[in-house]
């Protein structure tokens, strides 16, 4: 199933000459991983970055400590400035970030599962969501985040 949603993506990539851009935390370069699985991505993946601590997120996205102090990493906040410090870095037209919980562990206001994905695009508004996949375990919750932002990928690029 994800070698399948990768490989629509690069071919949807492909015809609109659109160029992709990742920002992952939890996900630790899976998407990127499945993208470069399939042949013809380096037409339009740019770059990937994975951002796991918070200084990262900082130095390399330009994330605002106010709003990793206000909202916390795990936050639709964190994912949004993610995904739009991706797409300034990289010139492309299209990010996708992702930020959370796999577990194990968690807490009562942000627990273990809960992963917050954005999209930003260079000529349109960022968009950001919470999944709260309760704990299907370490793996199970990166897997179904890889799947979603491939599906987010997706639904952009088909309009």
């Amino acid at each position: 199933m994800v070698s399948g949603l990768a490989a629509a993506v690069v071919a949807a990539a492909r015809t609109q000459g659109c160029r992709l851009t990742l920002a992952e935390s939890c996900t630790g370069g899976m998407v990127a991983a499945a993208l470069t699985d399939v042949p013809g991505a380096s037409a339009v993946l740019e770059r990937a970055v994975v951002t796991y601590s918070n200084a990262a997120k900082q130095e390399l996205l330009g994330v605002s400590a106010a709003t990793l102090d206000t909202h916390g990493a795990v936050s639709e906040a964190v994912a949004a400035e993610m995904a739009q410090g991706a797409l300034a870095r990289a010139g492309a037209d299209l990010a996708v970030a992702i930020t959370g919980i796999a577990g194990p562990g968690g807490s009562e206001h942000k627990p273990e599962g809960r992963v917050c994905f954005a999209l930003a695009r260079r000529d349109g508004p960022v968009r950001a969501r919470t999944v709260d996949y309760g704990a299907l375990g370490r793996d199970g919750v990166r897997r179904a985040s890889r799947a979603q932002a491939l599906r987010m990928l997706l639904d952009a690029l088909r309009g």
